[in-house]
C-alpha cells in the first residue's frame, strides 16, 4: 500500500505488511503520546474533524493525535451544525472543507457515506465509522492491542483464540477486526451472540475462506472458555429500528469477575471498543472487573492515539521527520503508557 496521500476507508486496503508498517510507526510515537517528547512536525497543518454521529474516544483521540504531531484541529460535531441541513451535498461539502484542511476524519451514520465524501475531497480522508459498516482505525488499534497483550504473554497473533461477544450484527468495530484477523494464520473465533445479532454471513464466509475456525454460540460461559482474548461489545441501540427492539438484547450477556474467574483462563485478556454501557439494565462489562490486571480497555484507548498518529504521519509522509523537530517536555507528566 502507498500510504502517501491515501484515504483510509476500509481495512480491506491493508495487507499484512502494511499493518506491520503502521505498527512500527506507532511504536515510534509512544514517547510523544506519553508526553516524554514533543514534536512539531505538522506545525501549521489543519485537521478537519467531521463527526456527524456521537463520539468521544474516536473524535478526541484523532484530534489529540494530530495535536501531538503539532497540528491544529477544526471540528464539526453535529449535522445540524453544518450546511448539510440546508441541503448541501456531500460533494460540495467535501470540496469546500478539503480546501480548509490538510486531512479530514469523518464519521457518519450512513453506510458508504465516508466513501462518497472521499471521492470529492481534495485531501486524504480517514473513515471514523460509517453506520454499521466499518471502523478501520478502531480495528487497527484493537489488533495492535492484541499483539502487545499476546507478546506480553509469550504468544503471537497467529494461532489466536478470540471470543467476540454481544452485538456482532451491528458492531462495525467487530466487522473490521474480523477482516484484519483474516490476514493472520490459524485464528480460532468463538462468536457469542443472540441468534438475531449473529455476525453477518459476509464476514463469516470470509473468515472461513481463509481457513479459520468459527464456532457460533448463544451461551456465554461455554463461548469464553479457552480464549486468549474476550472482545466484548455493547448493544448498538442506535442501529436498531426502535429502542424497544434494542432493549430486548441489553444485558443479555454480562461479563463480571465471578463469570470470568469460573470460566476463563487466568491470563485471558478482556477488551471492549467502548463505550461500555454502565446503565443498570446493560452492564455488558461490569465495574467489578476494573481492578483485574487483564482488563485492557484503557490500554486500548491509549493505543488509539499512537495508531492514529501513525496513520497521519504515513499519509502525510512525515514518519521519518518526526524526530527533526522533537524535544523533551518541560512540564510534569504522569507517564500515561505506564498506567492501567
Amino acid at each position: 500500500m502507498n500510504f502517501i496521500g491515501s484515504h483510509i476507508l476500509s481495512v480491506s486496503q491493508f495487507k499484512r505488511a502494511d499493518i506491520e508498517t503502521v505498527f512500527n510507526v506507532a511504536d515510534q510515537m509512544i514517547p510523544y503520546a506519553n508526553r516524554e517528547r514533543v514534536t512539531r512536525v505538522l506545525e501549521g497543518a489543519i485537521l478537519g474533524n467531521m463527526f456527524f454521529e456521537p463520539s468521544t474516544r474516536t473524535r478526541v483521540s484523532f484530534g489529540c493525535a494530530w495535536n501531538l504531531l503539532g497540528g491544529e484541529v477544526r471540528e464539526t460535531s453535529e449535522v445540524k451544525a453544518s450546511s448539510i441541513v440546508k441541503g448541501e451535498s456531500f460533494y460540495d461539502t467535501a470540496r469546500v472543507l478539503s480546501g480548509y484542511s490538510d486531512a479530514i476524519v469523518m464519521r457518519h451514520q450512513v453506510e458508504g457515506s465516508v466513501d462518497e465524501f472521499a471521492t470529492a475531497s481534495r485531501v486524504p480522508v480517514i473513515n471514523g465509522g460509517d453506520g454499521s459498516n466499518e471502523h478501520p482505525s478502531q480495528a487497527l488499534l484493537d489488533l495492535y492491542t492484541i499483539k502487545k497483550e499476546m507478546e506480553g504473554r509469550g504468544k503471537q497473533v497467529d494461532g489466536l483464540r478470540i471470543a467476540l461477544i454481544g452485538d456482532l450484527r451491528y458492531g462495525r468495530a467487530v466487522h473490521s477486526l474480523c477482516r484484519l484477523l483474516c490476514l493472520y494464520d490459524d485464528i480460532h473465533f468463538s462468536l457469542v451472540s443472540p441468534p438475531e445479532l449473529k455476525l453477518p454471513s459476509i464476514y463469516l464466509d470470509e473468515m472461513k475462506s481463509h481457513g479459520h475456525e468459527c464456532l457460533e454460540s448463544a451461551q456465554l460461559q461455554s463461548g469464553i472458555a479457552h480464549a486468549d482474548i474476550l472482545y466484548v461489545t455493547r448493544t448498538q441501540e442506535e442501529r436498531f429500528p426502535s429502542k424497544e427492539e434494542a432493549d430486548k438484547y441489553k444485558g443479555l450477556f454480562r461479563l463480571n469477575q465471578t463469570i470470568y474467574t469460573e470460566n476463563c483462563e487466568p491470563n485471558t485478556v478482556i477488551m471492549h471498543p467502548l463505550p461500555r454501557d454502565s446503565r443498570g439494565d446493560a452492564r455488558e462489562l461490569d465495574d467489578d472487573l476494573n481492578e483485574n490486571p487483564n482488563l485492557a480497555i484503557f490500554r486500548q484507548t491509549d493505543n488509539g492515539v499512537v495508531i492514529r498518529m501513525a496513520l497521519f504521519a504515513l499519509i502525510l509522509n512525515v514518519a521519518d521527520q518526526v524526530e527533526k523537530t522533537a524535544r523533551d517536555v518541560n512540564w510534569y507528566t504522569a507517564g500515561r503508557f505506564s498506567s492501567q
